[in-house]
Protein backbone atom coordinates (compact mmCIF):
# COMPACT_ATOMS: atom_id res chain seq x y z
CA UNK A 1 0.00 0.00 0.00
CA UNK A 2 3.05 1.97 0.55
CA UNK A 3 3.98 2.13 -2.96
CA UNK A 4 0.63 3.11 -4.23
CA UNK A 5 0.65 6.35 -1.40
CA UNK A 6 4.60 7.23 -2.79
CA UNK A 7 2.91 7.08 -6.51
CA UNK A 8 0.44 8.96 -5.56
CA UNK A 9 2.38 11.76 -3.92
CA UNK A 10 4.80 11.87 -6.80
CA UNK A 11 1.75 12.76 -9.30
CA UNK A 12 0.28 15.31 -6.95
CA UNK A 13 3.79 16.54 -6.53
CA UNK A 14 3.87 17.31 -10.27
CA UNK A 15 0.27 18.37 -10.68
CA UNK A 16 1.13 20.78 -7.53
CA UNK A 17 4.24 22.37 -9.36
CA UNK A 18 2.18 22.53 -12.64
CA UNK A 19 -0.89 24.47 -10.76
CA UNK A 20 1.15 26.83 -9.02
CA UNK A 21 3.59 27.63 -12.12
CA UNK A 22 6.69 26.96 -9.51
CA UNK A 23 7.83 24.02 -12.23
CA UNK A 24 9.12 27.28 -13.84
CA UNK A 25 12.14 26.94 -10.99
CA UNK A 26 12.95 23.65 -11.70
CA UNK A 27 13.45 23.10 -15.83
CA UNK A 28 13.17 25.81 -19.30
CA UNK A 29 9.41 26.06 -19.92
CA UNK A 30 10.08 25.00 -23.33
CA UNK A 31 10.71 21.36 -22.37
CA UNK A 32 7.80 21.46 -19.62
CA UNK A 33 5.67 19.39 -21.41
CA UNK A 34 7.58 16.77 -20.37
CA UNK A 35 7.13 16.93 -16.48
CA UNK A 36 3.26 17.40 -17.61
CA UNK A 37 3.24 14.52 -19.39
CA UNK A 38 4.97 12.59 -16.16
CA UNK A 39 1.84 13.65 -14.25
CA UNK A 40 -0.70 11.32 -16.52
CA UNK A 41 2.32 8.52 -16.58
CA UNK A 42 2.33 8.59 -12.50
CA UNK A 43 -1.48 8.25 -12.67
CA UNK A 44 -1.14 5.70 -14.38
CA UNK A 45 1.37 3.81 -12.42
CA UNK A 46 -0.68 4.40 -9.17
CA UNK A 47 -3.56 2.84 -10.99
CA UNK A 48 -1.90 -0.11 -11.77
CA UNK A 49 -0.08 -0.56 -8.48
CA UNK A 50 -3.29 -0.25 -6.65
CA UNK A 51 -5.15 -2.72 -9.28
CA UNK A 52 -1.84 -5.10 -7.92
CA UNK A 53 -2.45 -4.57 -4.35
CA UNK A 54 -5.96 -5.36 -4.28
CA UNK A 55 -5.16 -8.52 -6.65
CA UNK A 56 -2.67 -9.81 -4.02
CA UNK A 57 -4.83 -9.09 -0.66
CA UNK A 58 -7.45 -11.57 -2.24
CA UNK A 59 -4.71 -13.96 -2.99
CA UNK A 60 -3.63 -13.84 0.46
CA UNK A 61 -7.47 -14.20 1.13
CA UNK A 62 -7.59 -17.11 -0.81
CA UNK A 63 -4.62 -19.16 0.26
CA UNK A 64 -6.02 -18.25 3.92
CA UNK A 65 -9.26 -19.65 3.64
CA UNK A 66 -7.90 -23.06 1.97
CA UNK A 67 -4.97 -23.69 4.26
CA UNK A 68 -2.88 -24.29 1.95
CA UNK A 69 1.17 -24.27 2.93
CA UNK A 70 2.65 -22.64 -0.04
CA UNK A 71 5.35 -21.01 2.48
CA UNK A 72 4.51 -17.15 2.36
CA UNK A 73 7.19 -15.30 3.46
CA UNK A 74 6.39 -12.32 3.25
CA UNK A 75 8.69 -11.20 6.25
CA UNK A 76 12.32 -11.87 4.52
CA UNK A 77 13.58 -8.69 3.10
CA UNK A 78 10.47 -7.11 4.28
CA UNK A 79 12.82 -4.80 7.09
CA UNK A 80 14.89 -4.04 4.23
CA UNK A 81 11.69 -2.56 1.94
CA UNK A 82 10.69 -0.38 5.06
CA UNK A 83 14.20 1.21 4.61
CA UNK A 84 13.85 2.26 1.22
CA UNK A 85 10.53 4.40 1.70
CA UNK A 86 12.00 7.15 3.45
CA UNK A 87 14.59 7.65 0.46
CA UNK A 88 10.98 8.15 -1.58
CA UNK A 89 9.15 10.07 0.71
CA UNK A 90 11.62 12.51 1.20
CA UNK A 91 11.58 14.49 -2.18
CA UNK A 92 7.40 14.33 -2.17
CA UNK A 93 7.17 16.20 1.81
CA UNK A 94 9.99 18.64 0.75
CA UNK A 95 8.29 19.26 -2.48
CA UNK A 96 5.38 19.86 -0.66
CA UNK A 97 5.64 21.58 2.40
CA UNK A 98 9.60 23.38 1.66
CA UNK A 99 9.21 26.43 0.23
CA UNK A 100 11.16 27.19 -3.19
CA UNK A 101 14.48 28.90 -2.82
CA UNK A 102 14.97 31.84 -6.18
CA UNK A 103 18.06 31.49 -6.58
CA UNK A 104 19.97 34.83 -6.17
CA UNK A 105 23.66 36.87 -4.82
CA UNK A 106 23.65 34.53 -2.22
CA UNK A 107 24.31 31.37 -4.47
CA UNK A 108 27.11 33.54 -6.23
CA UNK A 109 28.36 34.15 -2.93
CA UNK A 110 28.43 30.84 -1.56
CA UNK A 111 30.11 29.91 -4.79
CA UNK A 112 32.71 32.30 -4.65
CA UNK A 113 32.28 34.79 -7.45
CA UNK A 114 35.25 33.17 -8.85
CA UNK A 115 33.82 30.10 -10.53
CA UNK A 116 35.59 26.74 -10.96
CA UNK A 117 35.13 26.69 -14.78
CA UNK A 118 37.89 28.64 -15.31
CA UNK A 119 40.49 26.34 -13.27
CA UNK A 120 38.71 23.26 -14.16
CA UNK A 121 38.47 22.36 -18.38
CA UNK A 122 36.66 19.08 -17.78
CA UNK A 123 34.30 18.65 -20.71
CA UNK A 124 31.75 17.29 -18.41
CA UNK A 125 31.18 20.54 -16.34
CA UNK A 126 28.01 22.56 -17.75
CA UNK A 127 27.98 24.92 -15.04
CA UNK A 128 28.24 28.69 -16.56
CA UNK A 129 28.04 32.28 -15.18
CA UNK A 130 28.66 35.88 -16.85
CA UNK A 131 28.83 34.91 -20.14
CA UNK A 132 26.39 32.16 -22.15
CA UNK A 133 27.88 29.68 -24.04
CA UNK A 134 25.40 27.47 -25.94
CA UNK A 135 28.24 26.20 -27.69
CA UNK A 136 28.81 23.15 -25.86
CA UNK A 137 25.23 22.18 -26.76
CA UNK A 138 25.79 22.16 -30.62
CA UNK A 139 28.94 21.35 -33.08
CA UNK A 140 31.11 23.57 -34.33
CA UNK A 141 29.10 24.03 -37.69
CA UNK A 142 25.83 24.40 -35.93
CA UNK A 143 26.86 26.26 -33.13
CA UNK A 144 28.63 28.99 -36.26
CA UNK A 145 25.39 28.79 -38.43
CA UNK A 146 22.88 29.22 -35.32
CA UNK A 147 25.37 32.62 -34.42
CA UNK A 148 25.31 33.82 -38.14
CA UNK A 149 21.39 33.49 -38.27
CA UNK A 150 20.97 35.55 -34.92
CA UNK A 151 23.54 38.05 -35.29
CA UNK A 152 22.23 40.62 -37.84
CA UNK A 153 19.12 40.84 -35.69
CA UNK A 154 21.24 42.74 -33.20
CA UNK A 155 23.38 44.46 -35.20
CA UNK A 156 20.72 46.12 -37.01
CA UNK A 157 19.38 48.07 -34.34
CA UNK A 158 20.73 50.93 -32.55
CA UNK A 159 18.83 50.47 -29.27
CA UNK A 160 19.27 46.47 -28.02
CA UNK A 161 16.92 45.96 -25.59
CA UNK A 162 17.50 42.34 -23.54
CA UNK A 163 14.05 41.01 -21.89
CA UNK A 164 13.20 37.80 -20.41
CA UNK A 165 12.46 35.80 -23.86
CA UNK A 166 16.06 36.91 -25.46
CA UNK A 167 18.31 37.97 -22.83
CA UNK A 168 20.92 34.93 -22.91
CA UNK A 169 20.59 34.87 -26.88
CA UNK A 170 21.39 38.85 -26.84
CA UNK A 171 24.46 38.11 -24.05
CA UNK A 172 26.20 35.18 -25.56
CA UNK A 173 25.96 37.38 -28.85
CA UNK A 174 27.15 40.95 -26.98
CA UNK A 175 30.11 38.60 -25.79
CA UNK A 176 31.39 37.05 -28.85
CA UNK A 177 31.02 40.19 -31.03
CA UNK A 178 31.40 43.06 -28.38
CA UNK A 179 33.07 45.08 -31.12
CA UNK A 180 30.23 45.42 -33.38
CA UNK A 181 28.00 46.91 -30.23
CA UNK A 182 30.67 49.60 -29.19
CA UNK A 183 28.63 52.86 -30.73
CA UNK A 184 24.61 51.11 -29.84
CA UNK A 185 22.79 51.45 -26.50
CA UNK A 186 22.38 48.54 -24.65
CA UNK A 187 19.48 47.92 -22.05
CA UNK A 188 18.77 45.23 -19.66
CA UNK A 189 17.56 44.51 -16.09
CA UNK A 190 18.68 41.94 -12.98
CA UNK A 191 19.59 42.36 -10.01
CA UNK A 192 23.21 43.58 -8.36
CA UNK A 193 26.29 41.49 -7.21
CA UNK A 194 29.73 43.63 -5.83
CA UNK A 195 32.81 42.25 -4.52
CA UNK A 196 35.95 43.49 -3.28
CA UNK A 197 37.94 43.33 -6.34
CA UNK A 198 35.85 46.49 -7.82
CA UNK A 199 35.49 50.16 -7.56
CA UNK A 200 32.79 51.16 -5.35
CA UNK A 201 30.97 52.39 -8.43
CA UNK A 202 30.74 48.88 -10.23
CA UNK A 203 28.49 45.94 -9.90
CA UNK A 204 27.54 43.06 -11.85
CA UNK A 205 23.69 43.03 -12.69
CA UNK A 206 23.21 39.56 -13.53
CA UNK A 207 20.02 37.16 -13.93
CA UNK A 208 20.16 33.28 -13.51
CA UNK A 209 19.42 31.61 -16.88
CA UNK A 210 18.25 28.26 -17.38
CA UNK A 211 19.55 26.19 -20.56
CA UNK A 212 17.31 22.94 -19.93
CA UNK A 213 16.81 22.81 -16.19
CA UNK A 214 18.17 23.92 -12.90
CA UNK A 215 20.50 21.34 -13.21
CA UNK A 216 22.51 23.25 -15.86
CA UNK A 217 21.16 27.08 -14.49
CA UNK A 218 24.07 29.47 -14.47
CA UNK A 219 24.14 33.45 -13.35
CA UNK A 220 24.50 35.62 -16.18
CA UNK A 221 24.90 39.09 -16.76
CA UNK A 222 27.89 42.37 -17.11
CA UNK A 223 29.85 44.30 -15.11
CA UNK A 224 28.49 47.53 -15.12
CA UNK A 225 29.55 51.13 -13.96
CA UNK A 226 27.61 53.45 -12.92
CA UNK A 227 28.32 57.29 -11.83
CA UNK A 228 30.44 57.68 -9.13
CA UNK A 229 28.80 57.51 -5.37
CA UNK A 230 26.21 55.39 -6.31
CA UNK A 231 25.54 52.38 -4.39
CA UNK A 232 23.70 49.24 -4.05
CA UNK A 233 23.25 46.45 -1.98
CA UNK A 234 23.28 43.16 -3.08
CA UNK A 235 19.87 41.42 -4.88
CA UNK A 236 18.56 44.87 -5.65
CA UNK A 237 17.04 44.82 -8.93
CA UNK A 238 18.09 47.81 -11.32
CA UNK A 239 17.04 48.48 -14.90
CA UNK A 240 20.36 49.84 -16.63
CA UNK A 241 21.17 51.58 -20.03
CA UNK A 242 24.24 52.38 -21.64
CA UNK A 243 26.84 51.74 -23.77
CA UNK A 244 29.52 49.07 -24.12
CA UNK A 245 33.55 49.41 -23.59
CA UNK A 246 36.07 46.52 -22.47
CA UNK A 247 38.02 46.74 -19.78
CA UNK A 248 41.06 43.92 -18.27
CA UNK A 249 39.34 41.98 -15.20
CA UNK A 250 42.27 40.87 -13.01
CA UNK A 251 40.37 38.17 -10.67
CA UNK A 252 39.31 36.05 -14.16
CA UNK A 253 42.51 37.37 -15.79
CA UNK A 254 40.97 38.02 -19.05
CA UNK A 255 39.84 41.23 -21.01
CA UNK A 256 34.96 41.64 -20.75
CA UNK A 257 32.63 43.80 -21.95
CA UNK A 258 31.49 46.48 -19.38
CA UNK A 259 28.46 49.17 -19.45
CA UNK A 260 28.89 52.54 -18.67
CA UNK A 261 25.54 53.79 -17.54
CA UNK A 262 23.82 56.63 -18.89
CA UNK A 263 20.41 55.79 -17.38
CA UNK A 264 18.99 53.66 -14.75
CA UNK A 265 16.06 52.93 -11.88
CA UNK A 266 15.38 50.52 -9.82
CA UNK A 267 12.52 48.00 -9.94
CA UNK A 268 10.48 45.29 -8.63
CA UNK A 269 11.92 41.94 -8.51
CA UNK A 270 9.91 40.11 -11.56
CA UNK A 271 7.28 37.67 -11.14
CA UNK A 272 9.75 35.12 -12.69
CA UNK A 273 13.54 35.92 -12.16
CA UNK A 274 14.69 33.95 -14.09
CA UNK A 275 15.75 33.84 -17.78
CA UNK A 276 15.15 30.81 -20.04
CA UNK A 277 17.13 29.75 -23.73
CA UNK A 278 14.24 29.78 -25.92
CA UNK A 279 15.48 30.67 -29.18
Amino acid sequence: MFRVIILLGFTFVFMHLHATGNISKYVNMKYSWISFSTIFLLFFLTIAALYFYMKEDEHEEGCGECGCDHGHHHSTGKWQKWLSYPVYIFPVVTALFFPVATLNSDIVEAKGFHFPMYDNESPYEQHQFLQPDTSVYYGKKGYDEMMGEQLPKYTRLDRVALNDDNFLTGMEILYNHTGEFMDKTIEFKGFTFHTNEMHENQFFVFRFGVIHCVADSGVFGMLVEFPEGTHFENDEWVSVQGTISTMYYQPFKKTIPILKVTNWKKINEPSDPYVYRNE
